[in-house]
């Protein structure tokens, strides 16, 4: 099977930018054993790492075509419901 040039361009796109997502989690994880390993008290620093590790995979996994984890979420989706509500709301809510 013979590709066009447009359809083999695209295709090594895809394949570069999986790599990259397979990168940039491999990186992430390393990351967060590090810290894990060598600084288990720090728990801010293992939630940020794991957050963005979580953000990694799931792009991964959009990228290769499977569905998302029923547990992974996109951060931004989550809080934002919470930055579009009016102050007023926030306040009667706080009461």
């Amino acid at each position: 099977m013979r590709y066009s040039r447009a359809e083999y361009a695209k295709m090594l796109a895809a394949q570069h930018e999986v790599a990259r997502a397979e990168e940039d989690y491999d990186r992430l994880r390393a990351a967060y054993v590090e810290v894990a390993h060598n600084e288990p008290g720090h728990e801010v620093a293992l939630a940020m790492i794991g957050a963005d590790m979580d953000r990694a995979h799931a792009h991964l996994q959009a990228l290769v075509g499977l569905s998302q984890m029923p547990f992974t979420h996109d951060p931004s989706k989550t809080l934002a419901p919470e930055v579009t509500r009016e102050p007023a709301e926030k306040e009667k809510e706080s009461a």
